[in-house]
């Protein structure tokens, strides 16, 4: 799972190290330091092919398939329409899932690598982590946690996401938090969230007057048209209510025979479709970072 966030450490670090005075030197050094901590991690499996392809296989099950159960990335979604498993073999799978994550990664790469920057660098672990969440080979309900961690520490910066993803990431989650019989859990840290979240202290009080108003008027002027679907309040209504009846639906009746997954497939849809929402929107806002810090250093060169 630390792969997920792999492609934002190395973006950001190599556009960090082409910005010195001695890009060659540095681009050197940080190949020595990944190369020797590999060495240091790996030493003790090197000793036999045997082991080292032990360890692999455990790293990357692909005799598990592309997906199981009913997780909502692009392959088990789409699978209702495309039966992955059935048309392709497993190598070919393999391929189309690498190329899918390598390519949604890299705008995300792109743009650390000519203008790193701490936020930035937020912004990349978000996206490289949901590229794998929606387009690795063999992906966990679980996995969806991954690029909650980066979005955590841009909480006051994105107050209405982290609310509105949290909620679609749990949601996700619910039908293998039933199976497992932690429904109890499941409300009582929800509640528990929803409660740090709008307490006077928390992301949705603690905000900066000037920084909301510029932070709007980036968004108008960049990413109207997403934010717009993505926040809008209607939209939002919607969906929240029928997230909610889903949760009665699920707990209290039984899907037809014929289709005995309808109620997890209707969940893996609608989450879905926010996450690919979602990636779009953080991808932009992370491009608008360069153009804030390209104005910003032309404003500099005027002073």
């Amino acid at each position: 799972m630390s792969a997920y966030f792999a492609p934002a450490f190395f973006s950001y670090l190599l556009g960090k190290c082409l910005k010195n005075k001695n890009p060659v030197l540095e681009v050197a050094k940080l190949g020595l330091i990944v190369v020797g901590t590999f060495a240091v991690v790996w030493w003790p499996y090197l000793h036999s092919k045997e082991a080292a392809l032990a360890v692999l296989s455990r790293l990357a099950p692909f005799e598990r398939g592309i997906y199981e159960d009913y997780v909502a990335n692009f392959w088990c979604t789409s699978s209702v329409l495309v039966k992955w498993k059935k048309l392709y073999t497993t190598q070919s799978l393999r391929t189309f899932s690498l190329a899918a994550t390598l390519l949604t990664c890299l705008p995300s790469m792109v743009q650390q690598v000519l203008a790193p920057s701490s936020k930035g660098f937020l912004y990349a672990l978000l996206n490289s982590s949901f590229s794998f969440y929606l387009f690795s080979f063999q992906v966990h309900e679980k996995s969806v946690l991954l690029p909650l961690l980066p979005l955590t520490l841009l909480a006051l910066e994105e107050r209405q996401s982290l609310l509105w993803l949290t909620h679609f990431a749990m949601f996700s989650m619910f039908p293998l938090l039933h199976r497992d019989k932690l429904v109890l859990a499941y409300i009582a840290l929800y509640a528990l969230f929803i409660l740090v979240y709008f307490a006077p202290g928390g992301p949705s009080g603690r905000c900066n007057g000037s920084k909301t108003r510029d932070h709007r008027q980036t968004t108008k002027r960049g990413m109207g048209f997403l934010s717009s679907i993505a926040f809008h309040p209607l939209v939002m209504g919607f969906l929240g209510l029928c997230s909610l009846i889903l949760h009665v639906i699920y707990l209290t009746m039984r899907p037809p025979n014929k289709y005995p997954f309808l109620f997890e497939a209707v969940i893996m849809l609608i989450c879905f479709s926010q996450f690919v929402l979602f990636t779009l929107y953080f991808n932009s806002k992370q491009w608008m970072l360069s153009k804030h810090l390209t104005s910003k250093d032309k404003q500099k060169k005027i002073i």
